[in-house]
């Protein structure tokens, strides 16, 4: 029911839908005073305290079917909340008489230094949040020197997100139902100048995002009012520009084997990772068919609806790699803290995605860059309380499973 009271919550809270008459008057309430003490508390993205503070403001800003698209999990629900209450089973170990006064947050990926581990995850048509889009969220990753990985379904080409990055970003990889689409897709990417493919494999079974269709039926506006030919161009999908996308053309194909591996490092010199993988089996398969990297991801619980974290999934993974090849987690992260707990458990960085597009839609490039500013403020602290002073300091002993 949790999805359900959220769903409620955002009706009674949207001046979008209250006012345009959308919505019963009875869910239409008036804010409490500590409501409104919040609303004004986040009036700027400097004011924001933590990411929840960008949510309020976003569900608010954000057009209803976009909110609820990017909001959604699927079917019941139960992986998506499963991601987030999976950090909650672990405490962190703090430690004392340790000089932590210069803490660094620098991790190294594939040769390339970043200032944090943590990573700006893909998330599909960044125009539907925000007029800027990727190009904001690049320029917010070049100000934090962190990592960017670009969605397929970007609504800006790569080669702009990379000018505005002013460094080359990753590209994640929609493998589409059809090989020759894939092959110029990933020569783009590398023509750009990206230095790695993640290719996604956790949607070939298709999905039911039940969230998603309740806010479609509320915003019941014209949907080329936003989304081309006659309105904007927020819906557009950039990648596949001068690509004849014939009818029956699927972004994920169902048949995709570990073949594709080899035929994937075969068309291009990009380092490949494999994104969507949660089980010990898949990573030693991922390892043996040539995959420089893994992603534990459950599409932020938009693929199945498994019950299970991704965080949970890291602790099998990780002992398979044994760190051969680096393991990124995404999924759930709301805190610092949560960013300590999963590099304690093996992961050599972490990904976030609701988190940035919520101060993406809250306030552009500003929300974003105030996002990073505070996971990264509140994983500095957490280092300090464990006693670590650098990302290789932080080990499994820095944290414990809640008995």
């Amino acid at each position: 029911m949790t999805h359900r009271r959220a769903f409620l919550q955002f009706l009674a809270g949207s001046p979008l839908l209250a006012g345009a008459g959308w919505i019963p008057d009875v869910l239409a309430q008036t804010p409490t005073p500590t409501e409104r003490a919040f609303a004004r508390a986040t009036a700027s993205a400097a004011e924001a305290l933590d990411v929840f503070d960008m949510q309020t403001v976003a569900s608010r800003t954000i057009p209803p079917a976009h909110w609820g698209y990017m909001m959604s999990g699927v079917d019941g629900e139960t992986t998506l909340r499963a991601n987030e209450q999976a950090y909650a089973e672990y405490q962190l170990r703090v430690r004392r008489f340790v000089d932590v006064s210069r803490i660094d947050l620098g991790v190294e990926l594939f040769g390339t230094k970043y200032n944090s581990p943590i990573v700006i995850s893909p998330v599909g048509g960044q125009r539907s949040f925000h007029v800027d889009g990727e190009l904001a969220v690049a320029r917010a990753a070049k100000t934090r020197g962190q990592l960017q990985i670009l969605s397929t379904s970007t609504s800006t080409g790569v080669e702009q997100v990379i000018e505005a990055r002013g460094a080359p970003v990753w590209f994640q990889l929609y493998t589409t139902t059809r090989p020759d689409i894939t092959v110029k897709l990933v020569k783009r990417a590398e023509a750009a100048g990206c230095p790695v493919v993640a290719v996604t494999v956790d949607r070939a079974a298709g999905r039911n995002m039940e969230t998603a269709t309740r806010f479609l039926r509320i915003d019941n506006r014209v949907c080329t009012s936003c989304h081309g030919p006659t309105g904007s161009d927020r819906g557009g999908r950039p990648m596949f520009d001068g690509i004849d996308m014939e009818e029956g053309t699927d972004m994920t194909s169902p048949s995709l084997t570990w073949d594709f591996v080899k035929r994937l490092k075969d068309m291009t010199k990009m380092k490949v990772l494999i994104k969507g993988l949660e089980t010990r089996e898949d990573a030693v398969l991922a390892l043996k068919h040539g995959a420089d990297g893994i992603i534990v991801s459950n599409h932020g619980g938009r693929a199945q609806d498994t019950g299970r974290g991704t965080l949970e999934a890291l602790v099998e993974i990780v002992p398979a790699v044994r760190g051969r090849v680096p393991v990124i987690v995404d999924g759930g992260v709301r805190r610092g803290s949560d960013v300590l707990k999963a590099l304690a458990l093996g992961a050599n960085a972490v990904g976030i995605g609701r988190p940035y597009i919520w101060g993406l839609g809250a306030f552009g490039e500003a929300g974003v860059d105030r996002v990073l500013a505070i996971l990264n403020a509140e994983l500095r602290i957490a280092m300090g309380g464990v006693g670590a002073r650098t990302l290789k300091e932080i080990t499994p002993v820095a944290i414990m499973r809640r008995k």
